[in-house]
């Protein structure tokens, strides 16, 4: 179980466009405080988002001609399901990360974790970046030796096939979820894919301090109705 703090709701987008993510949040700019961008880019999964199919946009924002759409309301997370997440870091910290989440089959997670590091003690000490790394259902908590001191939170995935969202939720991420939380009491635990108000409660029960919903808010009739449904009923 989780201790009594705040079980924390984080609605994801994954989208095509800059022009997306504006109307996925613009319901729920008023409700939340943090919001998932999901980024895919087309080689570490299949599909490409933004900004792999928006460059122009994107680089407007890395160079803060534009801010991202309510950023002076919602703190972003950027999930990276990229093949090597070094090569454009930096670009999304630039462009108004305070979270990113590396996803543990990468290529070069580790220099990339150790850049989020690097960054917090720069001279300017501007930074406070946190880095999450991401497991599949799959795996085993002996993965996370491996980067030991370099990551903030774990996210687990609750489906097989990542950069998706509506994919159904695999059970084997709960058995992940009480091991972690038996290793780590006090590590912030987080689960992105599959979420649903019907599994919720037991991802909570497994360890869960905050649950990453895509589908089930940003596609719901009234999206800011649903992100409360959830925020009641894991906080009951």
């Amino acid at each position: 179980m989780t201790d009594s703090r705040t079980i924390e709701i984080i609605p994801a987008v994954l989208p095509s466009s800059f022009k997306e993510i504006e109307a996925a949040l613009l319901p729920l700019s008023s409700v939340i405080r943090r919001a998932q961008i999901d980024v895919v880019d087309g080689k570490y999964a299949k599909g490409k988002t933004w900004p792999y199919r928006d460059r122009a946009s994107f680089d407007t924002v890395v160079q803060a001609e534009h801010g991202l759409p309510f950023w002076d309301k919602i703190d972003f997370q950027f999930d990276l399901m990229v093949q090597d997440p070094t090569i454009e870091l930096k670009n999304f910290i630039q462009a108004g990360a305070t979270q990113v989440i590396l996803h543990a089959r990468s290529q070069n997670v580790e220099a990339a974790l150790q850049t989020v590091v690097d960054m917090r003690t720069d001279e300017i000490g501007h930074y406070s970046v946190r880095a999450g790394i991401a497991l599949g259902p799959q795996e085993q908590p002996d993965i996370l030796e491996q980067f030991e001191a370099q990551f903030d939170f774990v996210q687990v995935m609750g489906i097989d096939r990542e950069g998706r969202q509506g994919e159904p939720f695999d059970k084997k991420a709960l058995y992940l979820l009480e091991r972690l939380r038996a290793r780590y009491p006090h590590l912030p635990l987080q689960v992105d894919g599959g979420v649903s108000l019907e599994n919720a409660l037991a991802l909570v029960a497994a360890g869960a301090n905050r649950l990453v919903v895509g589908h089930a808010i940003v596609k719901a009739p009234d999206p800011a109705a649903a992100y409360q449904e959830f925020v009641a009923l894991v906080n009951r």
